[in-house]
């Protein structure tokens, strides 16, 4: 059975998808706060945790499996000198889905900013 097997698929197929999130979660470590669409940023979310609880231990090896997953020297480097510092001792829950009240100009769909918790 494939119960708890769902995944945001953002009605894309899956190598859009992947660098639709790899290249959401460069502009989240860059600018430390984005705006999308709610589904976006939900699926943007457990992909940016897990590499910066990696981040916070600061090994070659850690970094070229961020490295792996971000396939971007400049993320790679300011996501471990600049954000996963300030996440040292906190357990989890790094960043933060906050919806705006009204929709996308076009299509109305619903936006969220995502930003990392300060």
């Amino acid at each position: 059975m494939r119960h708890q097997k769902h995944k945001n698929k953002l009605a894309v197929n899956p190598s859009h998808r992947k660098s639709l999130v790899r290249n959401l979660s460069i502009e989240l470590i860059d600018h430390g706060k984005i705006k999308t669409t709610h589904a976006k940023s939900k699926a943007v979310k457990p992909y940016v945790e897990k590499l910066v609880t990696l981040a916070k231990v600061d090994t070659v090896a850690n970094r070229r499996l961020a490295y792996k997953k971000l396939d971007n020297m400049d993320a790679v480097r300011k996501l471990f000198a600049d954000v996963a510092p300030k996440f040292k001792t906190r357990p989890g829950g790094y960043t933060r889905i906050t919806k705006i009240p009204d929709g996308r100009v076009g299509d109305n769909a619903p936006m969220s900013y995502i930003s990392f918790v300060e």
